[in-house]
């Protein structure tokens, strides 16, 4: 096979998961934004859940990191999957709207489901009376979670894209 389409002559469009700039834009430019913003919020919502009152520091300190690095891989995943879903080439042609809103939209459904494993299912942790909850189906849902999701892999991207375009 040839490195030109057949049809039309031209060369294939790149492929983002082929584009080193792609592949660059992740892991030096998005990855760092997604993981300063994901830890400043991990640590301004700790009073919301019962972690906060009932661990120790040691604990907390392992329970920020734990979920910094839970969000990271969230975000990295998010962002991959919107760009498979979106059939995307080369970082200078993504379109920057539609994919914040399917790597938002990704990463959201991630956490709603995330939250009921953990608080519900598994019952691995709680919120505390601080947190504002919303029903979601059968189970009370926190508010700061899902919002983190709703505003940070939008927010991380912009500042990643700004720096990475000027």
């Amino acid at each position: 096979m040839t490195a030109k389409n057949e049809s039309s002559g031209a060369a294939p469009p790149m492929r983002w998961y082929r584009d080193r700039a792609a592949w660059s834009f992740i892991f030096l430019r998005y990855t760092p934004w997604i993981a300063i913003l994901n830890l400043v919020w991990e640590v301004a919502q700790l009073p919301l859940y019962t972690l906060w009152t009932e661990g120790t520091p040691d604990y907390i300190a392992f329970a920020v990191a734990h979920c910094t690095l839970g969000d990271i891989a969230i975000g990295v995943s998010a962002l991959a999957l919107g760009l498979i879903a979106m059939n995307a080439g080369a970082v200078r042609s993504w379109r920057v709207g539609p994919l914040i809103a399917i790597v938002t939209v990704i990463a959201a459904a991630f956490t709603i489901f995330s939250e009921w494993l953990n608080t519900v299912a598994l019952a691995g942790w709680a919120y505390s009376p601080l947190m504002p909850t919303v029903r979601f189906g059968k189970f009370e849902l926190g508010l700061s979670p899902v919002l983190q999701w709703l505003v940070l892999p939008a927010l991380a991207l912009r500042l990643a894209l700004a720096r990475h375009r000027s």
